[in-house]
């Protein structure tokens, strides 16, 4: 099994290869299970443990913690949760605008390889209701080499479009950043393993 990327989704089949920097708040022992999947976020250990957070039924529910990568058991990407148009029209959720905002996208046919992140993701993965009449749609774009900001424009215009505010985070090898922050020009600030940087060129390498 490949290292998980962050916002992968990624199931552990004991709750005990939790490991936490510090006391997990009450609601994880009482409510989190091991059914449900934890979100691979950006950080980093010299041990080479898998940076997760647990997300409960609500807003403020959010806890971190690390998992060794042999306690995985299962995982499920952020692009795997728009591979398939009749899966999202079976959804429980089908009725949610995020999810007919996907449908909408997954029907353009887009030339990049893109997925789906935050509630709607996680209500996908989980079958837990998460979603909210005014939550937002987060997309995840992979853009392992340097792209002009020409090519995502006509992509940016048609999200204007949608039946719900979206917002997309491009992920490079180096970290990720937001769509509509680049597109404005100048720098931005990418999010890393090791913490956010306000770079120019989110595609260089930050080694040194």
């Amino acid at each position: 099994m490949s290292q998980p990327r962050a916002h992968d989704f990624i199931w552990i089949a004991d709750r005990s290869a939790l490991d936490s920097d510090d006391a997990l708040p009450a609601w994880v022992n009482s409510s989190w299970r091991t059914a449900l999947p934890l979100v691979v976020r950006r950080d980093v250990r010299a041990d080479g443990a898998v940076p997760v957070g647990i997300r409960g039924l609500t807003r403020i529910q959010r806890a971190a913690a690390w998992v060794s990568p042999a306690a995985i058991v299962r995982v499920v990407t952020p692009e795997s949760l728009v591979s398939d148009v009749n899966v999202l029209l079976h959804s429980p959720f089908v009725s949610q605008q995020p999810v007919q905002a996907l449908i909408t996208l997954c029907r353009m046919q887009l030339p990049f390889m893109w997925g789906v992140t935050g509630s709607c993701a996680y209500a996908l993965a989980s079958d837990l209701p998460v979603m909210h009449a005014d939550s937002d749609l987060d997309l995840l774009v992979r853009c392992d080499a340097p792209v002009s900001r020409a090519q995502f424009t006509e992509f940016y215009e048609r999200l204007q479009r949608l039946v719900c505010r979206a917002d997309v985070q491009i992920n490079t090898p180096q970290g990720g950043f937001a769509l509509s922050e680049w597109l404005r020009g100048g720098d931005v600030m990418l999010k890393t393993d090791t913490g956010p940087l306000r770079v120019r060129d989110p595609w260089q390498s930050l080694a040194g």
